[in-house]
C-alpha cells in the first residue's frame, strides 16, 4: 500500500516521507524474520539518512514533480525486458530452503564445526555477524559513508556557485 502511495503521489516530499516509511516497514519485517542486522542497516541507511539525503536534495529542485504527459514504450519495454532477464536468471537456483543446497553442504556445517574454537564465542550465530559479516558491514558503511560524502560535497558546490558574485 505505501509503494502504490509512492507511485500516486505527486507531492515529492509527500514521497520522501513515504519512502521512510516504506524502508521502516521493511525494517519490522526484518526483524519479524530475525535478521536484526540487516533491519537496524535498513532503519539507519533507508529510513535515516536516505530520508535526509532526498529532503535535501528537494530544497534545491523544488517540491513538485514535474508530470509528463507523454506515453513512453520504451521505458516499459526496457522494464519488462529486464525483469524478464531477472526471472529467467533464477530458473536454475536450487529450490529455497532444500537441504542439500550448496549452502548447506559447505559454508554452515564448516561455520557450525570451527566457529567456536577459532573466535570463542560459543553462540554461532553472534560470532558469525560480530567477527565474519564485520568486514561486510564495514565495507557497507565505507561505501555508504563515501556515497554521502560525494553527495553532500556536489550539493555544497552548487551553492557556493548560487552565492558566488561572478
Amino acid at each position: 500500500m505505501v509503494a502504490l502511495a509512492i507511485v500516486r503521489t505527486h507531492n515529492l516530499v509527500a514521497v520522501v516521507m513515504l519512502s521512510g516509511i516504506y524502508s521502516l516497514v521493511s525494517a519490522a519485517l526484518f526483524v519479524i524474520l530475525d535478521a536484526v542486522d540487516v533491519a537496524f542497516t535498513e532503519a539507519a541507511v533507508g529510513a535515516g539518512i536516505s530520508t535526509i539525503l532526498m529532503l535535501g536534495t528537494l530544497a534545491l529542485v523544488g517540491t513538485e514533480e514535474h508530470v509528463v504527459v507523454k506515453h513512453r514504450v520504451v521505458p516499459v519495454l526496457v522494464v519488462l525486458v529486464t525483469g524478464a532477464v531477472l526471472v529467467y536468471g533464477t530458473v536454475d537456483m536450487p529450490p529455497f530452503g532444500a537441504p542439500h543446497n550448496p549452502v548447506h553442504e559447505h559454508v554452515a556445517p564448516r561455520y557450525l564445526a570451527e566457529t567456536p574454537e577459532r573466535i570463542g564465542i560459543p553462540n554461532v550465530v553472534t560470532a558469525v555477524l560480530a567477527s565474519y559479516r564485520g568486514y561486510d558491514t564495514m565495507g557497507e558503511v565505507t561505501v555508504v559513508f563515501t556515497a554521502g560524502v560525494g553527495v553532500l560535497l556536489l550539493l555544497g558546490r552548487r551553492r557556493r556557485r548560487r552565492d558566488d558574485p561572478k
